[in-house]
C-alpha cells in the first residue's frame, strides 16, 4: 500500500481523469509488466498515456455512443458468457469460424481497435458490477480460446498485425486485466501461430495462457460451474430456447458476404497520387483560415499499409514532424485492404501538415492515391489547399 500511495502522490494532477480512483485499480499498474513499479513511481509516464488514449478514443463514452460497422457485429466470433466459480466475467474468442480477410476488406482496422475497447469496457463494467454484488474485488476476466478450425486463412499478414496492435493497446491499457487464458482444441499448427504473435505480449500474460489437451471440458468445470458453462463447451448453460452453443450470448462469425467489400461497394475517384520512396515520409501543408474548419481526407495505397498522421506548425519556415504539434497521432493503416475516408475539426487556424509515413518500410515504395479538401466553418467554397511534397 505505500508503493499505492506514492503512485498515487506521482499522479495526483491526473488522478480524476482516470477511470477509477481506488487503491485496487491503481496497484493493477505497479503490478503491470508494461510499467515497472520502480519507473512507475519515478516516472509515472503510463497513467498519462493512458488518459491521452482514453481522450484520443474517447473511451467514457464509447459503449454508449458508438457502434461497430454491422460487418463487425455480424461476423466477428465470440462473446461474454457466464462468470467462472471467483464471479469473474467470462468471454470468449471462437478464432475457426472467422474470417479475418473478409473482415479486412470491409471495415477498417481502426474499427476493429475500437470494436476491443468497447468489449474491454463492457468487461469492465461487469467486473464493477460483481464487485458489489459479491462484496468483493473482480478486476480480471477469464479468457477461452475455442482455436477448433485454426488454419493458414487466420495467419494472413495483415490480419497478424492487426491482432498484433490490439494486443499491444489491451496490454498499454489494461494491465492486470486477464486472470487466466484457458486454449481449448488447439490444431498441430498452433505452435506456429502463437509464434506469429507471442512477442506482442508481455512475460505474465504469456504465464496466464494454459493450453488444454483432451480433458479439456474437465479442467474447465473445474474453474468454472456447470450452470455458468454452455453445454457445447461441457457444461448445461443453453440459451433460454435450448439452443446448447448460446447464440444469444455467443457469436460464431462465418464467412464475409463480398457485397460487405469496402473496395468492391465503393469506388473512390482519387484526384492526386504518388509513390512515396522506402523509408521516406510525403508531406501535405493545408492553410486553415478559420478555427473549426473541417479537413477531410480520403486515401489508398497499393500493395502495403501505409502511416499517416495530422500535425499543425508551430513556427514559420522549415521544421521538421517532430517540432510540429501533433493534432492525429501517426498509425499504419491498412488503406491497400480497406481505403481511409475520415476528417477532424481543426481547433485552431494554422497550416496543417498531412503526413504519409513509409519511414518504416526498408524494402518497399509504397504509392497512395488521394483526395484533401478544407470545408469552412460557414457556407462559403472549399478552400485550396497549397501542397508541398518532401
Amino acid at each position: 500500500m505505500i508503493l499505492c500511495l506514492q503512485f498515487r502522490g506521482r499522479i495526483q494532477d491526473i488522478l480524476p481523469n482516470l477511470p477509477a480512483q481506488h487503491d485496487h485499480y491503481l496497484l493493477r499498474w505497479l503490478r503491470g509488466e508494461t510499467c515497472s513499479r520502480s519507473h512507475c513511481l519515478i516516472f509515472p509516464q503510463c497513467g498519462y498515456d493512458h488518459v491521452e488514449f482514453r481522450r484520443k478514443m474517447k473511451v467514457d463514452s464509447i459503449i454508449s455512443d458508438w457502434k461497430p460497422p454491422e460487418v463487425i457485429e455480424k461476423y466477428v466470433s465470440g462473446g461474454m458468457c457466464g462468470y467462472d466459480r471467483e464471479g469473474s466475467p467470462i468471454w470468449y474468442d471462437v478464432i475457426g469460424p472467422l474470417d479475418p480477410k473478409g473482415l479486412l476488406l470491409s471495415a477498417t482496422k481502426q474499427d476493429f481497435l475500437k470494436t476491443k475497447i468497447r468489449h474491454t469496457e463492457m468487461l469492465q463494467r461487469e467486473c464493477r458490477r460483481q464487485s458489489e454484488k459479491l462484496g468483493k474485488n473482480i478486476e480480471a476476466i477469464t479468457l477461452i480460446y475455442d482455436c477448433e478450425g485454426l488454419g493458414l486463412k487466420h495467419i494472413w499478414k495483415p490480419a497478424i498485425e492487426a491482432y498484433g496492435e490490439i494486443l499491444t493497446m489491451f496490454e498499454e491499457n489494461y494491465p492486470e486485466g486477464l486472470k487466466r487464458v484457458f486454449l481449448i482444441k488447439a490444431p498441430k499448427m498452433f505452435p506456429m501461430a502463437y509464434n506469429l504473435i507471442k512477442h506482442f505480449l508481455c512475460e505474465e500474460t504469456r504465464r496466464k495462457i494454459i493450453v488444454l489437451g483432451s480433458n479439456w471440458q474437465e479442467v474447465l468445470r473445474n474453474h468454472i460451474d456447470p450452470d455458468q458453462l454452455p453445454v457445447v463447451y461441457g457444461g448445461t448453460l443453453t440459451d433460454p430456447d435450448g439452443d446448447p452453443r448460446c447464440r444469444t450470448m455467443l457469436k460464431y462469425g462465418g464467412t464475409v458476404p463480398r457485397s460487405y467489400y469496402v473496395q468492391d461497394s465503393v469506388k473512390v475517384q482519387y484526384d492526386n497520387s504518388v509513390t512515396i520512396s522506402r523509408g521516406s515520409i510525403f508531406q501535405l501543408e493545408y492553410d486553415v483560415s478559420a478555427p473549426s474548419s473541417l479537413l477531410r481526407w480520403q486515401f489508398a495505397s497499393d500493395g502495403a499499409d501505409i502511416g499517416f498522421g495530422v500535425y499543425r506548425r508551430t513556427k514559420e519556415g522549415l521544421q521538421k514532424v517532430a517540432e510540429m504539434l501533433q493534432v492525429l497521432p501517426s498509425e499504419r493503416y491498412n488503406a491497400h485492404l480497406v481505403p481511409e475516408d475520415s476528417c477532424l475539426t481543426c481547433p485552431e487556424a494554422g497550416v496543417y501538415v498531412l503526413c504519409f509515413d513509409n519511414s518504416y518500410s526498408i524494402l518497399q515504395s509504397k504509392k497512395v492515391s488521394y483526395n484533401v479538401e478544407v470545408l469552412p466553418p460557414s457556407d462559403g467554397q472549399t478552400q485550396s489547399p497549397h501542397r508541398r511534397g518532401d
